[in-house]
């Protein structure tokens, strides 16, 4: 019998500004998975929006401030995977 997988944990984002619409995230090596206030989850890859916009996303995850501004300036419909 096959044990179905955990899903993995998206980090909690720090949220610096207080005003982010931003709540997890996940990085892995070609794509950032980001869930948001509304609870929608969005996964967006280096085919998607370019490998300098999902360079640029780790940066702002890690850092906690910037993510949902980026995402919304530049980012609008270049998800590859809506989740949820």
């Amino acid at each position: 019998m096959n044990t179905p997988k955990r899903p993995r944990r998206l980090a909690l984002y720090k949220n610096l500004s207080k005003a982010s619409k931003v709540v997890r995230y996940e990085i892995l090596k070609d794509r950032v998975t980001v869930r948001f206030v509304d609870n929608s989850v969005y996964i967006y890859s280096n085919q998607s929006a370019t490998p300098g916009n999902i360079e640029k996303m780790k940066t702002l995850a890690v850092a906690g401030k910037g993510l949902s501004t980026f995402i919304d300036t530049n980012l609008k419909d270049k998800w590859m995977t809506k989740v949820r």
